[in-house]
């Protein structure tokens, strides 16, 4: 048997998009499809109304967009965890994206934005968050103080963007 080993290859154009907006600068943002390829070796960028086919200028600066004009930029986060064993605090500050605590053993104690601090019996997984941030600045307002005494041990992990 006898016969040539080969590859056949299609020229087909690899193309990737991008939601952006064209800000004016007096409060005027349009939403735009950006299409990037390859062609010849060289990156094209080729600019559309949303609907993909009629032709876009941007006319301002061309910026992400946030969560009210379109698909927004991944904000970047920055997320710790503390474990408290016995005595001593953890204090989330104002500002968290969120906050969860898990209770291994004790009780210790939660208090939210300077209020009565409450008692969270071993078992105990409470989360606080918020539904989005990035451009629209929303964060909990609130600083969660976490104390514990002998025989406790806890774990409270935090989000924030940074």
């Amino acid at each position: 048997m006898s016969g040539t080993v080969g590859s056949v290859s299609l020229g087909a154009t690899d193309a990737e998009f991008v939601v952006l907006c064209d800000d004016d600068g007096a409060g005027g943002i349009t939403p735009f499809l950006r299409r990037y390829t390859v062609e010849d070796g060289l990156t094209v960028a080729t600019d559309t109304e949303l609907d993909g086919t009629t032709a876009y200028a941007p006319a301002g600066t061309v910026v992400r967009c946030d969560a009210d004009q379109a698909p927004a930029a991944n904000p970047q986060i920055d997320s710790t965890v503390q474990r408290q064993t016995g005595a001593g605090t953890v204090t989330i500050p104002a500002g968290a994206r969120s906050v969860t605590v898990n209770v291994y053993a004790g009780a210790p104690t939660v208090a939210v934005g300077g209020g009565t601090a409450v008692a969270l019996p071993a078992g105990t997984s409470l989360s606080w968050s918020i539904d989005r941030g990035g451009d629209t600045g929303e964060s909990l307002a609130d600083e969660f103080v976490f104390t514990g005494a002998a025989g406790h041990d806890f774990i409270v992990a935090t989000t924030r963007e940074i």
